[in-house]
């Protein structure tokens, strides 16, 4: 008898892990790839955006392949290739910002945080030079056999110039040819849909923007600055979530951006979400349209025909959704943390 409950229990805790393993998020599904295109270091957003997006990696539902910058602060490449490292993923390849956008080039926590970081996060990449944005780009989408996500969480800087590239030697392709045979889907935090004033990753280069809104090949998701405005990443996660490691590169970055306790907005943490879980209903989304710029950066939404849609926030979905940010962005890395 004895020997039958043990054989019974064994086989119910199978099965209990097996049902585990069918609802996870990734069980079964290959991984997107994906390209995290970002001005990084101009608020904290970015850096919860990354570390969600090596997070979903982790868990088999996507794969950042590489990423891609349009702040040339000197320290973004480094602090990239810092985060990348603490993720276990030091050989992902970084570009470097094609050229500096007027007040787009900040550094409100890079170096801090490269000050403090344990010497073998911060010499993953230091002294060693990047190769621009668009020609990573370029070369990113030219050897890809899969159809690729790319999150745009900065200027549309690198994007725009992507589309106008011309075929090289790294690809035979122009760039509107490479994303429209190589890119799914483009995810945006870009726009204000609910206010119609100018959003920031817009304003400053209001031409890249039209180039990319207006003729980007693929379907593209917006979310815009309400999303991430009514989405607050609370003060508690940091203080809470992130003491698994003595030193943590995304908790050292948001106390040193500004004074402690503070709520930020989540802007970018859910373009990076609803491009990796675009089914999960997190999110609603507005019927199809056109998106238009105008000359101070407003955008302006025109329903018919066209590919491009924005996201809503239904009050019953913030709870749900604000939890996912949270949880992924705090969750530890699979290889071991320096101590």
């Amino acid at each position: 008898m004895k020997n039958f409950r043990q054989s019974w229990f064994s086989c119910k805790c199978r099965v209990l892990l097996l049902l585990l393993l069918l609802s996870s998020p990734g069980f079964g599904q290959i991984p997107i790839p994906v390209i995290f295109d970002t001005d990084m270091g101009n608020d904290i957003d970015d850096a919860l955006a990354l570390a969600m997006l090596h997070s979903l990696s982790s868990r088999g539902e996507c794969r950042l392949i590489g990423v891609t910058l349009t702040n040339a602060s000197p320290a973004a490449v480094t602090y990239v290739r810092m985060i990348n490292r603490f993720y276990g993923r030091g050989a992902l390849p970084v570009g470097s910002a094609m050229r500096h956008v007027k007040d787009g080039d900040h550094d409100n926590y890079m170096s801090a945080a490269l000050r403090t970081a344990p010497a073998a996060y911060r010499a993953a990449g230091s002294d060693v030079s990047a190769e621009s944005s668009v020609i990573l780009l370029r070369r990113l989408l030219a050897g890809t056999t899969e159809k690729v996500t790319i999150v745009q969480v900065g200027f549309s800087t690198n994007l725009s110039a992507l589309l106008e590239s011309p075929a090289d030697s790294v690809s035979p392709m122009t760039g509107m040819e490479l994303v429209r045979a190589k890119v799914a889907l483009l995810s945006a935090m870009a726009g204000n849909f609910a206010d119609l004033k100018p959003e920031y990753n817009v304003k400053l280069d209001v031409a890249s923007a039209r180039t990319v809104f207006g003729h980007w090949p693929t379907p593209v998701i917006f979310s815009g600055f309400e999303i991430g405005r009514d989405l607050v990443y609370p003060a508690r996660s940091i203080e809470r979530d992130f003491g698994y490691t003595d030193w943590h590169p995304v908790a050292v970055s948001y106390r040193a951006y500004s004074k402690m306790p503070y709520d930020r907005p989540t802007w970018d943490l859910t373009a990076a979400l609803v491009a990796v879980r675009p089914g999960h209903g997190y999110f609603g989304m507005y019927a199809s349209g056109t998106v238009e710029v105008e000359a101070d950066g407003t955008t302006r939404f025109r329903a018919g025909e066209g590919d491009r849609q924005y996201l809503m926030l239904e009050p019953a979905q913030r709870a749900r959704a604000l939890e996912a940010l949270t949880l992924l962005s705090s969750e530890p890395p699979r290889t071991e943390p320096l101590r």
